[in-house]
């Protein structure tokens, strides 16, 4: 059982790891059963660390999103993404992909052709942002960004990745006052969470941090309270990521890769997907179909 968490937690979440195939896992943290969201983040994986080997590699075939927009960034490797719009993008760490799905689109994810059959490692996270309702059915689009803000002072190294935080601003846009940063604390030293958001958490990547006197290790999430004050010391090897936001405006709806405010929407993005009518992702052939179980929305929203 776990310690009982200090007075700034509301939740702390171990993820479930999840097999993707061939031996490919991921963390998955939300959403988890007592938690959908932290603000409009409503999914949130960990991918690896894995070292691919013996011509093994990343092949997420084409698969479609609506609602809601992709955030990738990477530790380590590389990923070839393709989309339905035409995009064609790579992503090395220290980047992000921003993709809104909104009113649909359909996207691949894979070890790029120069890395296959050779040794390669992938180590990175996937979020999934709610889009606000008034724009679930935005146009779809697609954005990469490179040389995003950078700190680094005193033993804290924070890569913004999205939002404004520690007086940087990311060249990402958003359509949602979020925030979500790439940090790392050598050991002893410290940092201080903004209050302002109205729901705030840390997912621990690596090594360990202390709060309130209490230390938790990599691969869990953290989530604070409302207007809690958190500060979070480092213990070595420290690395983490901090996002949060404004409470989702209207509740949401998952299932499979849709997010939508009404569940109706989401079954009919399910039959455009079987029924072949997203657009294609130009040079793929394969596809993930749809799962054979339709969506219940017993635990939803």
């Amino acid at each position: 059982m776990l310690p009982q968490a200090p007075s700034s937690l509301a939740h702390r979440i171990v993820p479930r790891i999840r097999d993707l195939g061939d031996g490919f896992q991921v963390r998955r943290a939300l959403p988890d059963a007592r938690l959908r969201s932290v603000g409009p983040f409503v999914f949130f994986d960990q991918m690896g660390p894995v070292t691919l080997r013996g011509g093994r590699a990343l092949d997420v075939r084409p698969h479609p999103h609506i609602g809601l927009a992709t955030v990738t960034y990477l530790f380590e490797g590389e990923i070839l993404h393709r989309d339905s719009l035409g995009t064609v993008q790579a992503i090395r760490p220290g980047e992000v992909n921003w993709m809104t799905a909104g009113r649909g689109i359909a996207h691949s994810e894979r070890t790029p052709p120069a890395l296959r059959g050779i040794e390669s490692r992938i180590f990175g996270l996937q979020v999934w942002v709610a889009l606000p309702e008034a724009h679930e059915e935005d146009p779809p689009a697609f954005a990469h960004h490179e040389n995003l803000p950078l700190f680094q002072e005193n033993g804290v190294t924070i890569r913004l990745i999205l939002g404004d935080l520690f007086g940087m601003s990311s060249p990402v846009a958003t359509l949602t006052p979020i925030f979500y940063a790439d940090v790392t604390l050598a050991a002893g030293k410290a940092v201080a969470i903004p209050p302002d958001p109205d729901e705030r958490a840390v997912y621990l990547v690596e090594g360990a941090v202390d709060i309130d006197g209490e230390t938790y290790r990599e691969g869990e999430l953290l989530v604070f309270q409302m207007g809690a004050d958190v500060r979070l010391r480092g213990a070595p090897g420290a690395r983490l990521v901090v996002f949060g936001g404004p409470v989702l405006d209207t509740p949401r709806y998952v299932w499979w890769n849709f997010v939508s405010s009404r569940k109706e929407r989401i079954e009919q993005a399910a039959e455009d997907w079987r029924a072949g009518r997203f657009a294609p992702v130009p040079g793929e052939t394969e596809f993930i179909p749809l799962p054979p179980r339709g969506p219940r929305w017993v635990d939803y929203p």
